[in-house]
């Protein structure tokens, strides 16, 4: 068994980062951290882009990646969003949350600029090369314009093994078959969609990183566990789920699940940074309302 199917499983949270007054709340993110943990949820990314990658300094991401690690001491796997749109700046990213204490990267395809396919195999070799951590690719077209094709994943994963997940954002059962089918069992393919969650791993997905686990981990922790054994209430729990997937998602993400954590006290301020915008007061009435139904 390969690293990826031991950690990239289950329920891995996209963590939030928590802000006060402008500045990372350092003491919400231990609660918030710890939480996660009492929980026993499977896994945790930090500074993915619902950590606010793209707003973060340099510093604060390193030290959000540490902060976490430090927290999680070994008992909890830690994923560190290292990914950009420059190499150098990934490349330098992963290394430094190597040494930070990082037990995987999650590497985003390159946004803005658009890589073609070798452009994409190009970027994540040189990072492969320049670290020995498992790797987790990230497609999400929608956000950066492309997608990670198929067969460049499977020329990745064979020159540098280390390359041995895909976080799979593209909405699509068809690929994550073809992923699962054309790089096999020691691949993990994990839902980036919590609403796709049961549907994706009934292709194979070896489960979710989430957004909505900042808030709940246990039961999806549970949905998840039973998509592939009792499919009934692995459905059960998704419709009870099903209106919070979908009302994380009205305005940008992290905006409505940063304002649902501070509603139910587990941060002290829904604060996002520019160029997000404060969360709007049909949202919050949305997201009272879903988080009364389900509490």
């Amino acid at each position: 068994m390969t690293a990826g199917i031991s950690i990239f499983k289950g329920v891995q949270t996209a963590l939030a980062t928590p802000m006060r007054d402008g500045e990372v709340a350092w003491d919400d993110l231990e609660r918030l951290v710890l939480s996660q943990m009492e929980e026993g949820v499977d896994g945790l990314v930090a500074v993915g882009t619902t950590g606010e990658s793209p707003t973060l300094n340099h510093d604060e991401h390193i030290g959000v990646i540490r902060r976490v690690g430090e927290l999680a001491k070994g008992r909890t796997p830690v994923i560190a969003g290292t990914g950009s749109n420059s190499t150098t700046e990934a490349l330098e990213l992963s290394q430094e949350a190597e040494k930070a204490g990082a037990d995987a990267l999650l590497l985003v395809a390159p946004y803005y600029n658009k890589p073609n396919q070798e452009g994409l195999f190009l970027h994540f070799s040189a990072i492969a090369e320049a670290t020995e951590l498992p790797i987790i690719l990230y497609s999400i077209p929608s956000r950066c314009g492309i997608e990670i094709g198929v067969d460049t994943v499977a020329r990745l994963y064979e020159k540098y093994p280390q390359i041995c997940g895909m976080k799979e954002a593209g909405g699509s059962c068809d690929r994550v078959t073809e992923l699962v089918q054309k790089l096999g069992s020691d691949f993990a393919v994990m839902s980036g969609d919590d609403a796709l969650t049961p549907p994706f791993m009934s292709f194979g997905a070896t489960g979710v990183i989430s957004v909505a686990s900042n808030l709940y981990v246990s039961p999806l922790r549970e949905m998840v566990s039973a998509a592939n054994t009792n499919p009934a209430r692995a459905r059960e729990i998704f419709e009870k789920f099903a209106p919070l997937f979908s009302t994380l998602f009205v305005e940008p993400n992290p905006v409505p699940v940063k304002f649902a954590l501070a509603e139910k006290g587990m941060i002290s301020s829904p604060e996002v940074r520019l160029p997000l915008a404060p969360i709007s007061k049909p949202t919050q009435d949305l997201i009272r309302k879903v988080l009364a139904d389900l509490d």
